[in-house]
């Protein structure tokens, strides 16, 4: 058994789904799991809904475009497939009902039960595709499957009543091969309600299938031939990550890397499943491979720039020092308020850490603010070098106000306006 993942990127029109397909093709002897993101720009659409539906704004522009486009897409790639339309054509009812009534109160979870449609419309599209050109397959609604807890946006897995539910799966999948045609992105809490697994959350969801079903190995689909150790859109040099271990890419997406998932290696690394990264567009290229072999891991550097991050200073009032106790509630805040920290730092007398400039970070500054002498600086830049040299390092500085550094044996960290 093998499981792929398909971004947006790869589904976002109906050429992407019919080269799906034709990805597939390669691998007709193959059982597949074929885990599916929302198509192309929908998660930001249906978010667009969300922030409209809890303001009670009209959305039924929004609405109405999304389902042009979704059936649109289905009559290009399986005109004849009448039970797909019909399923898909229900399923904006579904949503167009739950518009209907008042928001429940709490934005996370009506955010997961809106957002969760776009895996579900893009899986019907694929699966009906792939049964026009012949290739039989089962549609499976993961929130059957991926049961987690009601820590909504960002849910944790429950492995062991997820591990049961996954136990039946394949036995009732009769063609030969097995393929399975799910959504990445969602699950179900105990208390069946519809939940997602963060941000980009698709790769997580193929490294859970893989865990559940002891998978040979894990494929992630992208437009671009694997991982580099840098941003190609940005730099023009960077390099191909032909192999590294599986904790050298944990760090990579821990630190902003955006290819993998922070939270998809550790799964796969638990039962030793490797994961390769390999482009939709060139099936003849190598890619990358993640497995637990590390001695190709500080042959390059690697390096990760986040735009876009507040570096906040937090004082006490009284001009104390900076303690547990302060360090204690200070967390608790930035827990309570969903804001990641990215970077910090400690002094006698301040707490300096590096966020994501967001409205829940700058609503927390006010907070803060109320106990505490708060400074920030906005449109910063967080500059992460992995196996780093000093030319690297004073290229990527270069010009550039230092206004934060941390360094380690292998990792180099800057703050920089």
């Amino acid at each position: 058994m093998k499981v792929f993942k398909f971004g947006g990127a790869s589904v976002k029109d109906a050429d992407g789904v019919r080269n799906l397909a034709e990805v597939v093709k390669h691998f007709a002897l193959d059982d597949l799991v074929i885990i599916v993101s929302a198509m192309g720009k929908t998660t930001n659409a249906l978010e667009a809904i969300v922030w409209a539906y809890c303001d009670r704004r009209d959305t039924k522009e929004l609405f109405e475009k999304l389902r042009r486009d979704h059936l649109a897409v289905l009559a290009a790639v399986a005109p004849e497939d009448v039970a797909a339309a019909a399923e898909l054509v229900l399923n904006f009812d579904d949503l167009r009902g739950l518009l209907s009534k008042p928001p429940a109160g709490n934005v996370d979870r009506d955010y997961d039960s809106i957002v969760a449609f776009g895996e579900v419309w893009s899986t019907l599209i694929v699966s009906a595709h792939l049964r026009t050109v012949g290739i039989i397959n089962t549609w499976v609604d993961a929130r059957t499957v991926v049961r987690t807890d009601e820590q909504y946006r960002r849910a944790g897995v429950d492995w062991t009543t997820s591990s049961l539910r996954a136990s039946t799966l394949l036995a009732e999948v009769e063609s030969v091969p097995k393929r399975i045609v799910t959504q990445g992105f969602i699950g179900l809490s105990s208390e069946g309600t519809t939940t997602t697994l963060g941000r980009e959350g698709s790769d997580f969801s193929a490294a859970i299938f893989a865990y559940l079903l002891d998978a040979e190995s894990v494929t992630i689909w992208k437009d671009v031939p694997g991982m580099f150790n840098a941003d190609p859109n940005r730099f023009p040099e960077t390099k191909l990550l032909s192999h590294i271990s599986y904790r050298e890419a944990i760090e990579l997406s821990y630190f902003g890397a955006s290819v993998i998932h922070p939270r998809t290696l550790q799964p796969l690394q638990k039962k030793n499943i490797p994961l390769f990264v390999r482009s939709f567009k060139d099936m003849n290229a190598a890619g990358s491979v993640i497995d637990a072999h590390s001695e190709n891991d500080s042959l390059i550097p690697s390096f990760i720039i986040k735009p876009k991050q507040l570096l906040i200073s937090i004082t006490p009032r009284d001009l104390s020092f900076i303690v547990e106790e302060n360090l204690s509630e200070i967390f608790k805040r930035f827990a309570e308020r969903n804001v990641r920290i990215d970077l910090m730092q400690n002094s006698a007398l301040a707490f300096s850490v590096v966020v994501d400039d967001s409205p829940r970070a700058q609503a927390l500054i006010g907070e803060l603010g109320h106990g505490y002498e708060v400074r920030y600086n906005d449109g910063c830049e967080l500059i992460t070098v992995r196996h780093y040299d000093e030319a690297t390092l004073q290229q990527l500085t270069k010009g550039k106000a230092v206004m934060l550094e941390q360094r380690s044996r292998s990792t180099a960290r800057f703050v920089v306006k």
